[in-house]
């Protein structure tokens, strides 16, 4: 059952990249159109699709979290191509955790489990999102004198992540007495 599995994933993923390549050669504008926006880092977002195109087909859904990271990279990397912002490397960094937490998402989406999908997903995300924030705020602030998203609000956020590490634990005492009961039924 494996072994076609993959069969039908390779097959698939060739067809689809022997149709772009033929739809560029038969489509006049396409390949302008392509020259134009296909810069370099949409090579890395392709090579992350592919990966969720495979997760999707082959069943194998743990390839969504290296999919998701592969393709949140390229989407930085194609901003930064395309800004000239690569200063924003000493921050942007940050959000490779919440792709990492978007692919754990996806991959426990993919398998019918909704609940764990949001318990395993939720906080790479929120974590990531907040440390972008944070970094950001001092990396532009403090180190290229740019103004910052948050201005001089930043300490907030740090005083709300603390007190959500804080309450978080009561939370996953619930859980669990859920999860328990959940096995039960």
């Amino acid at each position: 059952m494996e072994t076609r599995r993959g069969s039908i994933t390779i097959g698939v993923l060739l067809v689809l990249l022997g149709g772009w390549f033929l739809a560029v050669q038969l489509v006049p504008g396409l390949e302008t159109w392509a020259d134009t926006f296909a810069e370099w880092p949409m090579w890395v977002v392709a090579v992350g699709a592919l990966f969720l195109v495979a997760a999707v087909v082959s069943g194998i859904s743990g390839l969504a979290v290296p999919a998701c990271i592969i393709g949140g990279i390229g989407g930085i990397l194609f901003y930064m191509n395309r800004t000239g912002d690569w200063q924003g490397w000493a921050y942007a960094w940050t959000l490779i955790i919440g792709f990492a937490g978007l692919g754990a998402f996806l991959d426990n989406l993919l398998q019918g489990r909704f609940r764990k999908a949001v318990r395993e997903g939720l906080n790479p995300i929120v974590t990531s999102l907040i440390l972008f924030l944070i970094f950001s705020t001092i990396f532009r602030e403090w180190v290229f004198n740019q103004p910052s998203l948050l201005g001089p609000y930043w300490p907030a956020l740090l005083i709300l992540w603390g007190l959500w590490l804080m309450v978080r634990p009561m939370f996953r005492r619930r859980r669990r007495a859920m999860d328990a009961d959940d096995e039960l039924v």
